[in-house]
């Protein structure tokens, strides 16, 4: 089946999908393409995803090219480097099985990915998950070592306005299930008020619910305008080394924010903010959570999570046990609605019934001898 469209790049998989429509063909550099960025993709519309590297290597069965060939898109898996010097931004492309052409002339190829293929591959990348918790273990021992404090200290917490002592903290990211997840959890959030913390793309997600954000942690490069001039305390994730690429997106919209440099991710540093600035219960929301979400995040990434997780564990709820656990009381507009609806049937049934307004009438009357009425 052959595909034609205009050619969208960026090796940088959620920074595409901001500017991805579904006429586009999207190009990207993505080896293991994690269940995210995937729903990312999927939710443009895009019919059509060529990608430089592999989509599964094998390393681990993640979800990503799954959720893309069973949602109905032509994926074309490894065609090379090489792709971002042969087709230009915006240039007109046709795809046809697993060959790229341009004005009618193939410039590369790639291996046309079905559902079946992919499943093949995830079962044949689970003999990999040994290896990778190998892996796993032993760059956790060596960050560890070099990131006691994480565990230990108090790890520079900066200080903010907002009060999270003794409050509940709902740490949002815009990660696995994060939609349902906060919609599940809207009678929560209007009962219990919890403090708001977005981690860069889920102050919008926040937004999107129909709130506003606290507090926004992040590299600030997945967040909106309109988010971070939402009123929210502003963290900018920094390097160990103290340099903060996020610093200058806020300058230049001329808004503040406080750097915190540590070498974790910015979900971790959400959950440590809520901690240690003794918030009663952290909420988290889009978190990672399993084995194969941390493995979506990269080795670097899953040290930090899971030791960050041993810290605040006892105070740590994930969403979905919230939304299991807690039940939303009746409001007073709940109640007004009950004894409204009430009423109007009531009015109705009297309406309608001669008996009924017989008997009234012989209750009113009995009423006024009674009081000698």
């Amino acid at each position: 089946m052959r595909h034609q469209g205009i050619a969208r790049l960026d090796k940088r998989t959620k920074d595409l999908a901001k500017r991805l429509g579904p006429s586009d063909i999207a190009i990207i550099d993505h080896a293991d393409m994690d269940r995210v960025s995937a729903e990312g993709l999927l939710a443009t519309g895009v019919e059509v995803v060529i990608n430089a590297a592999r989509s599964i290597t094998g390393a681990y069965p993640n979800l990503g090219p799954l959720l893309l060939t069973r949602g109905g898109v032509t994926l074309v898996d490894a065609v090379g480097p090489e792709i971002f010097d042969i087709v230009r931004e915006g240039q007109a492309i046709e795809v046809n099985g697993g060959d790229i052409l341009i004005d009618g002339e193939v410039v590369a190829s790639g291996t046309r990915m079905t559902v079946e293929s992919v499943e093949r591959s995830m079962e044949d990348a689970k003999a990999g998950i040994g290896e990778q918790l190998d892996a796993f273990a032993r760059n956790t021992i060596e960050y560890l070592e070099k990131e006691k404090a994480l565990l230990t200290e108090g790890t520079g917490i900066p200080t903010v306005r907002t009060d999270l002592h003794h409050k509940h903290v709902m740490v949002v990211v815009r990660g696995y299930d994060y939609k349902a997840d906060l919609n599940t959890l809207k009678p929560y959030v209007q009962e219990m008020r919890p403090v708001l913390v977005g981690v860069d793309g889920g102050a919008d997600a926040i937004l999107e619910a129909g709130f506003k954000p606290d507090i926004i942690i992040g590299d600030m490069d997945s967040v909106t305008d309109k988010a971070l001039r939402s009123g929210a305390e502003l963290i900018v994730h920094a390097y160990p080394d103290g340099r903060a690429p996020g610093m200058e997106r806020l300058q230049e919209l001329g808004l503040g924010g406080t750097t915190w440099p540590l070498a974790a991710t910015s979900e971790d540093l959400a959950l440590l903010l809520a901690y240690e600035s003794g918030a009663d219960l952290i909420v988290a929301v889009g978190t990672h959570a399993n084995l194969i979400e941390y493995l979506d995040k990269g080795r670097k990434g899953m040290a930090s999570s899971f030791l960050v997780r041993l810290k605040v564990g006892p105070r740590l709820v994930d969403a979905k046990g919230v939304s299991k656990l807690y039940r939303a009381a009746p409001g007073v507009k709940d109640l007004s609605f009950i004894v409204g609806a009430a009423l109007v049937l009531l009015t109705v049934i009297i309406t309608i019934s001669p008996a009924v307004r017989s008997a009234l009438s012989l209750v009113l009357l009995r009423i006024r001898s009674l009081i000698g009425i």
